[in-house]
Parts: C-alpha cells; sequence; structure tokens
C-alpha cells in the first residue's frame, strides 16, 4: 500500500514536471569533462524515485552555486530540499492548489563533499526534491562565483553526517539561510583544536578558502578531553589569528551539551557542559578567550542547556540519539534543527550576517 502511494505521488510529480517550461543544461563535452558555462538549467537533470522524491545530479566543478526552483503546480503540495551529504538546504513548504512560490539558497560544492577526512562522495552537484508532497515546476543552477561562504570549523556535534540517525547543525543550517551565502561546513568527527591544526587537510584546507569578511564559526572542545588550559587557549588563539590574517571573522562558539541530567533535573555538572578529564571548562575558556580576543561569542552551551533543561530527561531525549543509540552526546534530525536555529537566531541578534541572508 505504501509503495503504491509513493508510485503514485512520483507520477504526480513527474506529470507536473512534464507540464513545465523545457529546461535544457549547457552539457559539458568530453571525457570527464564539467559544466562551466554561465547558466546551468535543472529539470531535464532530475528523475523520480520510488520514494516520490527526485533526484538531480550536475556535473559541476567545486565552487558555490545558486539554486532557484519554482515551487507549487495544480494540486497542494510541500517540497524540501536537500543536497549533497544529507545537507538540509530549504525546509519543507506549502503550496496551495494552483499556487507557485519561488525559492532561492546558495550552495557550496566541494571535494570532498562531506567531512574532510570522509568518504570523496559523487562529483559534481546532487539535490533531492523532496517533502510530504513535493511540487516542482521550474530549477535552474547557476554559478554563484561572487558569494559569500559561512565556514564551520568544528567536530562530529557540528558535521555533514553522512548517514542516519546522525546529524550536526551545521547540516542544518544551510536551510535558516537565504541565497547570497553558502555554509562550508569543514567539521570533521574526532576533531579536536590540536588535530584540526595539525591536519593538512583540515584547517590548513580552511584558511586557503577563506575571503575577506567571510564568517569562520569555530567549535571544538568534544574531542579535547586531554588537552591542557593553556594548550586549549593557544589554539583557539592560534585559529582566530590565522583567520584573522585572511582578512575573515572569526567567531568562537561554545559547544553543545551532552544530555546528561542531575537527579535535580539540571545539565550542572562536568559532564553535561564539558569539563574535560584535567578539570579544563571548556565554556568558560572559550567565553573568556572571546572577551580577551576581541570576537564575536555564540554560547551554544548556555541555549542548548537552557534547552535540554526545559525539555527535561524524558522529552529531551527526542533531541540525542538516546533511544536509537543510547548516545547523549550526537543529535538527531530534530535536535540538529533546533540547534541550527538557536545558531542562526545568534547569527542575527549579533550581527555576525546581514538579516537579508537569514530566513
Amino acid at each position: 500500500m505504501r509503495r503504491t502511494a509513493l508510485l503514485a505521488a512520483a507520477a504526480t510529480l513527474l506529470g507536473t514536471l512534464a507540464a513545465a517550461p523545457a529546461a535544457h543544461a549547457d552539457r559539458p563535452h568530453g571525457p570527464g569533462a564539467r559544466a562551466h558555462g554561465p547558466q546551468v538549467r535543472g529539470l531535464d537533470h532530475c528523475t523520480a524515485t520510488d520514494t516520490g522524491s527526485l533526484a538531480c545530479r550536475f556535473d559541476v566543478a567545486p565552487g558555490t552555486y545558486d539554486v532557484t526552483l519554482v515551487l507549487g503546480g495544480d494540486e497542494a503540495g510541500s517540497t524540501a530540499v536537500t543536497g549533497e551529504t544529507r545537507r538540509a538546504l530549504l525546509a519543507e513548504t506549502v503550496t496551495g492548489a494552483g499556487e507557485r512560490v519561488r525559492r532561492s539558497f546558495t550552495v557550496d560544492v566541494r571535494d570532498p563533499e562531506g567531512e574532510p577526512t570522509g568518504p570523496t562522495g559523487s562529483p559534481g552537484l546532487d539535490l533531492v526534491l523532496g517533502g510530504s508532497a513535493p511540487r516542482v515546476t521550474a530549477l535552474r543552477v547557476t554559478p554563484a562565483r561572487d558569494a559569500r561562504r559561512l565556514f564551520l570549523v568544528g567536530d562530529s556535534t557540528v558535521c555533514d553526517q553522512p548517514g542516519d540517525p546522525y546529524s550536526g547543525w551545521g547540516q542544518l543550517l544551510p536551510a535558516r539561510l537565504r541565497s547570497g551565502i553558502a555554509v562550508a561546513n569543514h567539521a570533521d568527527s574526532g576533531e579536536s583544536t590540536v588535530t584540526f591544526l595539525e591536519n593538512p587537510a583540515l584547517f590548513d584546507r580552511v584558511e586557503a578558502a577563506i575571503r575577506p569578511g567571510d564568517p569562520v564559526l569555530i567549535q571544538l572542545a568534544h574531542n579535547d578531553k586531554q588537552t591542557d588550559a593553556a594548550t586549549y587557549r593557544a589554539n583557539l588563539t592560534t585559529l582566530v589569528e590565522r583567520v584573522r590574517a585572511r582578512r575573515g571573522s572569526p567567531v568562537l562558539v561554545t559547544p553543545i551539551v551532552r544530555r546528561w541530567f542531575n537527579a535535580d533535573g539540571t545539565l550542572d555538572n562536568g559532564t553535561a557542559l564539558l569539563v574535560n578529564g584535567l578539570g579544563v571548562d571548556h565554556p568558560a575558556e572559550v567565553r573568556a578567550l572571546a572577551a580577551t580576543l576581541g570576537t564575536p561569542l555564540v554560547d551554544l552551551t548556555a541555549l542548548t542547556r537552557a534547552r535540554v533543561e526545559e525539555l527535561g530527561p524524558e522529552a529531551s531525549k527526542a533531541l540525542y540519539l538516546t533511544s536509537e543509540k543510547r548516545d547523549n552526546t550526537h543529535t538527531s534530525v530534530r535536535g540538529a534543527t533546533e540547534y541550527a536555529a538557536l545558531v542562526a537566531a545568534e547569527l542575527r541578534t549579533r550581527g555576525i550576517l546581514p538579516k537579508r541572508l537569514l530566513r
């Protein structure tokens, strides 16, 4: 029964596409050629899947690209867009029967497409036009060479996680941004301030890509389990100074909390609040360093603590992988979505990004 319904949804979507104006791609020529033309058009790059969504692939070189869609059709719909390594690019958008709306975003295409030390992934740009009832009548992908990038430096709580049920908040952040800026998520599982500086595939690559004015959010703490306070401060200072040397805009971010409750229903303990085995209070160190260096601070520890304590020991399980994996450190899609919203609100409130670039 479920398969029949999904196939019917796919058939409806294909019907919508068939009624749309024809779109032709600037196709590359020759073996291994990649599209670099002024415009790459879209719906003829998409095929229906048996889940009722559309899978689209564009043979483009690494870079930033604007994606513009017209959502809606003769029937009511509800469409969301994901891409690359499970990134949320456009939140579910409802359209009424006969209604059409235009939506756009900017996406960062890189190699590897997910975690810097993870699998390479597929070349080019991959999009999935999904949602509970996807309706798309037009799609266009164009180079956005002058777009800004919002770089993320972090660990597994931030990164583009490759598989369910894991999700990093950086993976859900793109859906909070409008066209004109792309999230370049270079967070990588298992990394600390020490390893992010040591491995040339990590910060060296971020540093080389920073352009003047690009914000660089830095959240590293979960894996600094044996890093002493002086080394931790020195490493974060190095990251900030190297971003500034490229005329980027560093932003220090305190780590998300672990879901580890006291008997009184609070998270007032070292495990939850990221105090390491040497007694280093990571959030406190980050707050103090931000004040010393004059960098903006996103106090995600305080924000996530308030949210987890608000929900309490039982309801907060939905934010983490407590039930699925007995994991109180890594977030579910819901948790990552909520934490990305907290970050986006701070980017707006603190003027790190102009309001016109935020949804």
